[in-house]
Order: structure tokens, then C-alpha cells, then sequence
């Protein structure tokens, strides 16, 4: 254990967290704005997989990681289309839409992935490198850990003001809120309570795609069935920890983050403690965060509600 809480291994554990906080923090981000507008996205995982295949197989074939980022995004947003027609314009309840995506997903893309491949060995590719920022990076301590991440990394950290802003500043934001909160008010107004949710499911659904991206091209060169690896489900969980706002859920994500990251290097440095239970603790963790935010919580009023027009 000791050699676990050696300064190197400290230092290296807080710099894979920020990488892999930036898969769950795009998801989380984009659950927030789709759950602000009232609707439950219990898809988040089987989005992030869609994602994660489709940026595989863009990488794959044309070696460019901006390509395998917009394609990604582009496949969220039609999941999110999916999603949003099932719960929005069917009004199906939002749980069951939501698992049964995740699902059909799971299902999917194992099936386009092997189809892919053919019996073959998968392509592979050099994952993206990191992008250090010109004298930040040089910072004793904090240098290495938020100015020597990569380019997406940096785009989801800034997100987080842009979003918070967003939904309490502009007008589209503060419509977004009011789907989820009183939509007979937008309705009033003569404004349409399904065009604010759709454009919400499309925005998260986006993120979460990106984050499906950023997953492959960064930790991963080849693709594997349920790759996503819970990472959604603990996107939906920082939102509800994150008491619905911005910095918290930031907050909550980073957590989940370094306590996996902290997993990895324990398996690394052969500490004596089953690797099982350090495993468990990012959803340790988040089943602890839920109860402490129990009584606390700011959760839109119709968040989940079917919304009928009078």
C-alpha cells in the first residue's frame, strides 16, 4: 500500500483522472441540459457505446481523429432522436425507453463490430497524444495534472462555465429549464415545450457521443463489446450527486474519476488488497453521494413527467 501513496504514483493517479473524467463529464454535462428539460435519459449508456463504435470504426478507416469525433457526435444525436421520439412524441415512459436503448445498443454494436471484422484480427490505431499548454504545463504539480491533458480535456473543463451560464444566462437556456420545471408556462407563451426537449436530448445525446469518442481515441485502439463500461450510469448518478448543477456534477464526476484511476494503479503497483474491491469503488462512492444529496435535492419539477398539451 505504501508504495501506492508514493508522491510519483499520487501524481500519476490524479493525471489519468482528469483523462478519464473527461469521458464521463461530456455524458454528465449533456444529461444535465437533457434532464433540465424534463426528460429522464436512462440511454446515456447505450449512447456512449454508439459512440464509442462508430469513432472506432471512423478512426479505423481514415486514421483522422477529428472525423471519428464528428461522427460520433453525429450517431449520438441520432440516438438521441430515437430517444427523444419514443419519450417526447410517444411519450413512453422514460425508464423503459431508456433501458431498452441501452439494450438494443449493447446489442448492435457487437453485432456491426463483428460483422466489421469478419472473423478477422480488428484494425488497430496509435491512440491521440496529449496537448501541453505552453508554460501552464510547466507548473510544479498542477502543471502536469490540468495543462498537460489533451485537446478534449480542455473543451470539457471549459464546458462546465459555458454550460452553467448557458442555463441560467441565455434565453434558450432559461426556456430549456422551464420544460422541466413549469412547461404550461411555455405553452402560454406560445413557445413549443417538444422543441426545447428535442433540442436538449440532441445536445446531451452529442456530448455523450463525444465522450464516447474521446474514450476510444484516447485509452483504447481497438473496439470491445460494452466498451462503455458502466461510464454512463455513473453520468446519470454525478447529475442526481451533482444536485442538477454544473460545478457540482464536475465535482461528483471527478470522484468517480480518481477513484477508478486509483483502481488501475493499485492493480499496477500490486498492492496486497483484491483488485475487486478497489474496483467497486467509484459506485461505492456514488451510492454514498446519493444518500448524503437525499434530502438536499434540486431536482426539476417534471423531470420524467409526460407533458400534455391543454
Amino acid at each position: 500500500m505504501s508504495e501506492l501513496l508514493s508522491p510519483e504514483i499520487l501524481m500519476s493517479i490524479m493525471v489519468a483522472a482528469m483523462g478519464g473524467a473527461t469521458v464521463i463529464l461530456f455524458a454528465a454535462l449533456g444529461e444535465l441540459v437533457t434532464e433540465r428539460a424534463g426528460i429522464w435519459n436512462m440511454g446515456v449508456e447505450g449512447t456512449m457505446l454508439v459512440g464509442c463504435l462508430v469513432a472506432y470504426l471512423v478512426m479505423a478507416g481514415t486514421g483522422s481523429p477529428i472525423l471519428a469525433s464528428i461522427a460520433a457526435i453525429g450517431a449520438g444525436m441520432v440516438a438521441g432522436l430515437i430517444i427523444g421520439f419514443m419519450t417526447v412524441t410517444l411519450r413512453v415512459d422514460h425508464f423503459v425507453t431508456g433501458l431498452g436503448f441501452n439494450l438494443l445498443a449493447s446489442g448492435l454494436t457487437l453485432f456491426w463490430f463483428r460483422s466489421y471484422v469478419g472473423g478477422g484480427k480488428p484494425p488497430s490505431y496509435s491512440t491521440i497524444d496529449t496537448v501541453p499548454i505552453p508554460g501552464l504545463a510547466d507548473i510544479p504539480i498542477l502543471g502536469q495534472i490540468l495543462f498537460n491533458q489533451h485537446l478534449l480535456t480542455y473543451i470539457a473543463l471549459l464546458s462546465v462555465p459555458v454550460i452553467a451560464v448557458f442555463l441560467r444566462r441565455t434565453t434558450f437556456g432559461l426556456e430549456t429549464r422551464a420544460a422541466g420545471e413549469n412547461p404550461q408556462f411555455l405553452e402560454a407563451k406560445g413557445l413549443s415545450v417538444a422543441t426545447r426537449q428535442y433540442a436538449a436530448l440532441l445536445f446531451g445525446s452529442a456530448l455523450t457521443g463525444l465522450g464516447g469518442a474521446f474514450l476510444m481515441l484516447a485509452f483504447a485502439d481497438q473496439f470491445r463489446p460494452d466498451i462503455s463500461g458502466g461510464r454512463g450510469w455513473l453520468a446519470i448518478v454525478a447529475v442526481i450527486a451533482g444536485n442538477w448543477k454544473p460545478l457540482r456534477t464536475m465535482a461528483a464526476v471527478l470522484i468517480f474519476a480518481i477513484l477508478d484511476s486509483l483502481a488501475v494503479h493499485a492493480q499496477g503497483v500490486g498492492v496486497d488488497v483484491p483488485y475487486q474491491f478497489f474496483l467497486m469503488l467509484p459506485y461505492v462512492a456514488s451510492i454514498g453521494l446519493l444518500i448524503l444529496i437525499r434530502s438536499r435535492s434540486g431536482q426539476p419539477a417534471k423531470l420524467g413527467v409526460p407533458y400534455l398539451r391543454h
